[in-house]
């Protein structure tokens, strides 16, 4: 063989490890820190919103100045207003209660509401928690069913994880992820 084509055989070994080595770190990388996540419109400002609302909620609370109650005043309980027990109409609003984009609501006008991390879904929500295709939710005449879609991390119906479909009643809570949300006749 010639000392030019042994010098080519060379340089092209040794581009072929480099090449083969750069592989390797960025099969690495991605393995280690993930593929990056794309921001979606709106989420940068529902996302200052949230910090804002956190920052407010980390805020050291006024401490409450008691005054002595003469001993024979009666005393009651006051207990937070509830929702209303029974249904007063159709769910027309789907109502987020809990998590980044708490007091959102979405209108329930079609009849397959899908939620989850997809853009494609109805309700994209984007935390580590929820799976790309996460819980669907099916509306019959005017009840509506939650199935989840096997999803790593559950639906949760009122704190209990759900293993098959099954009706939701309205001011039902539903968790997916990090977000709470229930269905209502009215924002």
């Amino acid at each position: 063989m010639s000392e030019l084509t042994l010098m080519i055989l060379r340089i092209g070994f040794l581009l072929l490890l480099w090449f083969f080595i750069f592989a390797i770190v960025y099969a690495l990388r991605s393995d280690l820190f993930g593929t990056p996540v794309r921001r979606m419109r709106g989420e940068e400002a529902t996302n200052r919103a949230a910090s804002g609302a956190a920052a407010a909620a980390m805020a050291p609370a006024p401490a409450p100045v008691a005054s002595p109650a003469p001993n024979d005043a009666p005393t009651a309980m006051v207990s937070p207003p509830r929702a209303p027990s029974g249904p007063t109409g159709p769910a027309r609003y789907l109502v987020i209660t809990g998590g980044k984009a708490a007091g959102t609501s979405i209108g329930l006008d079609d009849d397959i509401v899908t939620v989850g991390r997809s853009a494609d879904s109805t309700l994209v929500i984007v935390d580590e928690y929820t799976s790309t295709y996460h819980a669907q939710l099916k509306r019959s005449g005017d009840r509506w069913t939650i199935t989840d879609l096997d999803s790593t991390n559950g639906t949760k119906v009122s704190g209990n994880r759900i293993t098959s479909p099954m009706q939701l009643p309205m001011f039902t809570p539903v968790t997916i992820g990090t977000t709470t949300f229930e269905l209502r006749p009215s924002p």
